[in-house]
């Protein structure tokens, strides 16, 4: 059972199932040329919120061996935030640290119902930054416990390994939180990369 805060901004409505820490495993798999990356991974990944009008987000991942239950090779982690796409008001903050225009306005569950799609669903979108130097803003769409989101921009810093794109989904299912990740990276087109069930621990 997922139990929903009852302090949420109205924004977070559509995203709050996705609260808590999730754990679980996942695999790799994904070649380029003549190699082959594969291999179970642990996967943690946590969403909070501190009142604002988005989703904290982190998530950390190690590769395991099969030969030394105790052995983890720490691999990429990332943070970001998650947040239903609205136009900015003057009642919102920022840019930067610069403080709203106008006093802060309660939005109500009717104001966030006013942005579903004709889908039925919540335009979304996600600013995730890597630990390898890699940034992405993701865009896409979430309808009830399900979540596509495909890249809109992808930068990197110079000592970054070339990534160009990727495209995720979210379910929840029986309880589980399950994704799946496709990456265009090492000169490679858009393809399966890894995919991972976590449960909620918290």
């Amino acid at each position: 059972m997922i139990d929903i805060p009852t302090d949420l901004p109205a924004d977070l409505a559509p995203l709050s199932w996705l609260i808590g820490i999730w754990e679980g495993t996942g695999v790799i798999d994904y070649a380029v040329g003549e190699r082959h990356y594969d291999g179970e991974f642990i996967h943690r990944v946590s969403f909070s919120h501190d009142g604002g009008s988005y989703l904290n987000y982190s998530a950390s991942a190690w590769l395991t061996d099969p030969d030394d239950a105790d052995a983890r090779t720490p691999l990429v982690s990332e943070m970001g935030y998650w947040r239903i796409a609205r136009p900015a008001t003057e009642s919102d903050p920022g840019p930067a640290l610069l403080p709203a225009a106008d006093g802060p306005i309660a939005r109500t569950v009717d104001d966030v119902e006013q942005l579903r799609t004709a889908t039925g669903g919540f335009a979304i979108e996600v600013s995730l930054v890597h630990s390898d130097g890699v940034s992405e803003l993701y865009l896409g769409e979430i309808r009830g416990p399900r979540i596509d989101i495909a890249t809109d921009a992808v930068v990197r810093t110079a000592g970054a390994k070339v990534y160009a794109a990727a495209s995720r989904m979210y379910g929840l299912v029986d309880g589980h939180l399950l994704w799946a990740w496709d990456i265009a990276a090492l000169g490679r087109e858009l393809g399966a990369h890894a995919s991972a069930r976590l449960a909620r621990v918290d």
